[in-house]
């Protein structure tokens, strides 16, 4: 089947416009990764415009990451996020420039490493939320006759 673009562009569009922000974060990596990863593969075949456009889309990602931090509420944390975010857009400069793998591996790795730490992060917050919940629904206590019907014995 022939993927139809403006429905996967309107799939998109929406998955986005109903995503929370800490979703959005996530698709920025998942994004960044996956315009890396090709660019990378791009340096290797040695099609250099097509690993210059791609490294490009990764360079506007590592921007947007650094613009939505909140130097304000998180100072510290933010400066170290912006000191990694800076260091993965130098690299993918220098890979860009000299066609260099190792700087290329280098900043994927970074964004590697931030994706997965999100993941984590979301995967906490998740277990919160949902204990959150939990303890707040009003479900009835287990009685004699609610035991009864349970079997344990397919």
């Amino acid at each position: 089947m022939i993927p139809n673009p403006q429905a996967a562009a309107q799939y998109l569009r929406t998955k986005v416009q109903t995503a929370t922000p800490e979703q959005l974060q996530m698709m920025l990596f998942d994004g960044a990764l996956r315009f890396g990863e090709q660019a990378k593969i791009a340096l290797q075949n040695q099609k250099y415009e097509d690993s210059y456009n791609l490294i490009s889309k990764v360079q506007k990602i590592l921007a947007e990451l650094s613009c939505t931090l909140k130097h304000d509420v998180y100072p510290e944390l933010c400066k170290k996020l912006a000191a990694l975010y800076t260091y993965a857009y130098r690299q993918l400069v220098e890979a860009n420039m000299h066609h260099n793998m190792t700087a290329m591996e280098d900043a994927l790795n970074v964004l590697r490493y931030q994706r997965e730490t999100w993941s984590l992060l979301l995967e906490q917050i998740g277990k919160k939320k949902a204990a959150a919940v939990a303890t707040r629904l009003d479900l009835p206590s287990p009685d004699s006759r609610m035991e009864a019907t349970i079997s344990m014995q397919g």
